[in-house]
């Protein structure tokens, strides 16, 4: 495994290219989106924050749907990273690399999926399973973080935030081989749950985000 930038980075080869492309074309498949549709006959977009991720499943057609979305949605990040890009990496010290790239596709293909014209979710399931499968110890940091703060403050939003920022501080100090493309990547993964939850931020500082349990709101993007 690398452990630095010099003997990480490196440009798709082969095979190699053929991973980058499924992993985001898996990415994009809006799971959400087909189970509420399914169960509800209903398009999760129209509704509630118009959200195709698990959060807003699970107001439109309850938690088992919910549920079923993250552990599909976390897949999406999880199995490229996990079987394919170890499978097709054309060297050892191209694996992290390969991985890292994977799973960005993979969150990039839920954030602006090529099914739904590039409108799509947040990232944060799909990007926490491309983290359990490259390092594990990241993707509890943030795992923790996130329980702490959804079960003291009850912002999800805000949740989601801290435990994206805590990625890139958790790959940094847990050592080999979680440096060089991992902490670049979680650093840019924790920039676009930034960017993805701008519209909560403004709620946050204007003191009208709903909390977790508070009284719903289908014209609220939570």
């Amino acid at each position: 495994m690398p452990s630095g930038l010099d003997a990480g980075w490196f440009l798709p080869e082969g095979l190699e290219w053929a991973a980058v492309a499924i992993a985001y074309l898996l990415g994009s498949v809006p799971f959400g989106l087909v189970l509420v549709r399914l169960v509800r006959g209903i398009d999760l977009r129209t509704i509630g924050s118009g959200n195709i991720g698990a959060t807003n499943a699970m107001r439109a057609a309850g938690k088992p749907v919910g549920y079923a979305v993250f552990v599909l949605d976390f897949l999406k990040g999880f199995a490229p990273v996990f079987w394919l890009a170890p499978a097709v990496a054309l060297a050892p010290e191209r694996q992290l690399s390969l991985q890292v790239l994977c799973g960005a596709l993979a969150v990039l293909g839920h954030c602006f999926p090529l099914y739904l014209l590039f409108r799509g979710g947040k990232g944060v399931s799909t990007g926490c399973g491309a983290l359990v499968a490259i390092d594990p110890r990241v993707a509890l940091a943030g795992g923790v973080v996130w329980l702490i703060v959804l079960l003291s403050l009850r912002y999800t939003g805000l949740a989601s935030l801290m435990m994206g920022l805590t990625f890139p501080i958790a790959a940094a100090l847990a050592g080999a081989p979680a440096q060089g493309p991992l902490v670049v990547g979680t650093l840019l993964l924790a920039l676009l749950i930034v960017v993805r939850h701008r519209t909560n931020i403004r709620r946050m500082l204007a003191g009208n985000e709903p909390k977790i349990g508070a009284k719903k709101n289908t014209g609220v993007k939570a």
